[in-house]
């Protein structure tokens, strides 16, 4: 039988404040920092320890409602969410249920099949947990993440394929980066994934028992665990069985899932207000600064690129991370001065600028402003270097930090277009290669491309390639007369 899958998304995201979502200790990269040192009682839940809101964190979530198209409540409610884990010090966790921040929204994601809008159920605050390492048979608990600022986004079940998930995700992710709220280093931790996955008879519209794939840190282990997940349930549904609810991992090394625990129901979590703190109460002109706020997001900014005279591809390309993007929307500012193109901008900075970024180098950190690349474009749109001598140029740029005039200065690097000059050397070429020149008269045309090579190279390199196209077509022409 043909099944047809059935996917939502739960994301956690760690939201980028300097302190805890209720009390002041200070965020700190779990993978290095030493364990068990910033903690405090109330983030350890200690007796009498009373929690209170980090502003910055609920401003970083109404970011995060508005950019997904959720409507944001004036009014929501922090809940205890009741179950014991060794690493929830508490033995509940802060989280909000009934009234969460933020509802209804959406996002679009790009499909084999064009748009898809995948709807978004809500965006609410909770708190992270401590972090457990399992040593030798012994189990160590760092409590340094416990009650860091966590976003809760969860998908209705809209997504049909592992590829559309994934999708989601991609974009997802590069929202939170664009408005500075989530660093999106999966291998930290900072954003997991969790996919809930059933299947049903295709053409039918029910909701079959679902399982949870929990805390999926890569694009791979998503695509990978959610589509084992559906071979997994379409294998039992043939066989006449029934799917289990249940909680799964997922093991990169097999390819396969595994159970972990039966999957719960909001009801056995047992929530209830939490009594420590009150409603969370938001003014309406403060949502509406902060909607005013916003930057432009990748959407929004692919379309103007698109608009420039740039492909989609290129677009697409560009608009990944917003530091990229705003690299290349300064120096499309500044080609303006310089009669730069955009397109030709967009070439240079996706091909031989990205090239000479190492797998540790950002954009940010480039010696290379877009000021600086413009300029080296213009070199070559006004013939001063041919491109070959413009991608050394770059590679100095890149050593030195100067600017790319001052290089060609330095080196010499001016290119040659004096036909004269360039006409004595292919007559040296010509002369000192007879048998080439032999073999091209009586046919091997092909020879042309060599002859070219080696003029340009007893350059330099520096000679302009259409004034040596044009000459050498010229002198072959008349051998062959």
């Amino acid at each position: 039988m043909n099944y047809e899958p059935v996917i939502g998304l739960e994301i956690h995201a760690e939201l980028l404040t300097q302190s805890k979502m209720f009390c002041s200790c200070a965020v700190v990269d779990s993978t290095t920092a030493l364990p068990n040192r910033h903690i405090c009682p109330v983030c350890t839940g200690q007796p009498g320890a009373l929690p209170v809101i980090n502003g910055r964190a609920v401003e970083l979530s109404v970011r995060v409602g508005l950019a997904l198209n959720c409507e944001i409540h004036p009014e929501s409610i922090f809940a205890r969410k009741n179950y014991f884990y060794p690493d929830l010090p508490k033995g509940y966790q802060i989280s909000q249920y009934e009234l969460p921040l933020a509802t209804n929204g959406w996002i679009d994601i790009d499909t084999p099949e064009g748009l898809k809008r995948v709807r978004v159920r809500r965006v609410h605050i909770e708190e992270d947990t401590g972090k457990l390492s399992h040593v030798d048979g012994r189990s160590l608990i760092d409590y340094n993440r416990s009650g860091v600022p966590l976003l809760e986004i969860v998908t209705e079940p809209d997504l049909r394929t592992a590829a559309e998930a994934v999708a989601f995700a991609v974009k997802l992710r590069a929202i939170l980066r664009y408005l500075g709220v989530n660093s999106g280093d999966m291998e930290k931790g900072v954003i997991r994934f969790e996919s809930n996955v059933s299947v049903r008879p295709a053409g039918s519209d029910i909701l079959n028992t679902r399982t949870e794939i929990k805390n999926l840190n890569s694009f791979r282990s998503l695509l990978s665990g959610t589509e084992y997940e559906i071979e997994r349930q379409s294998k039992i549904c043939d066989a006449g069985g029934t799917v289990d609810q249940e909680t799964l991992g997922f093991n990169e090394l097999t390819g396969k899932t595994y159970s972990q625990r039966g999957k719960e129901n909001a009801h056995d979590y047992r929530y209830f207000p939490e009594p420590d703190l009150p409603p969370l109460v938001l003014d309406p002109g403060w949502i509406q600064a902060i909607r005013g706020s916003l930057p432009e997001l990748p959407d929004t900014r692919r379309q103007r690129f698109t608009g420039m005279g740039l492909t989609a591809y290129d677009a697409s390309v560009l608009t990944e991370e917003r530091a990229v993007a705003d690299y290349f929307d300064r120096a499309a500012e500044y080609g303006e001065t310089k009669a730069v193109e955009p397109k030709s901008i967009a070439n240079w900075l996706a091909t031989d600028l990205f090239a000479r970024l190492d797998d540790k180098s950002t954009i940010e950190a480039c010696p290379v402003s877009p000021q600086m690349l413009v300029d080296l474009i213009a070199l070559v749109a006004d013939r001063t270097v041919n491109a070959p001598t413009a991608r050394a140029v770059l590679d100095e740029m890149f050593v030195s930090g100067k600017a790319p005039g001052e290089i060609v200065r330095e080196k010499g690097l001016s290119q040659v277009s004096d036909q004269a000059q360039i006409r004595e050397r292919i007559e040296t070429v010509l002369a000192a290669n007879p048998d080439q020149v032999e073999k091209f008269l009586s046919g091997k045309e092909s020879l042309s491309q060599w002859f070219f090579g080696q003029v340009m190279r007893a350059m330099g390199g520096k000679a302009d390639p259409a004034v040596i196209r044009s000459t050498l077509d010229e002198m072959l022409k008349s051998l062959k007369k």
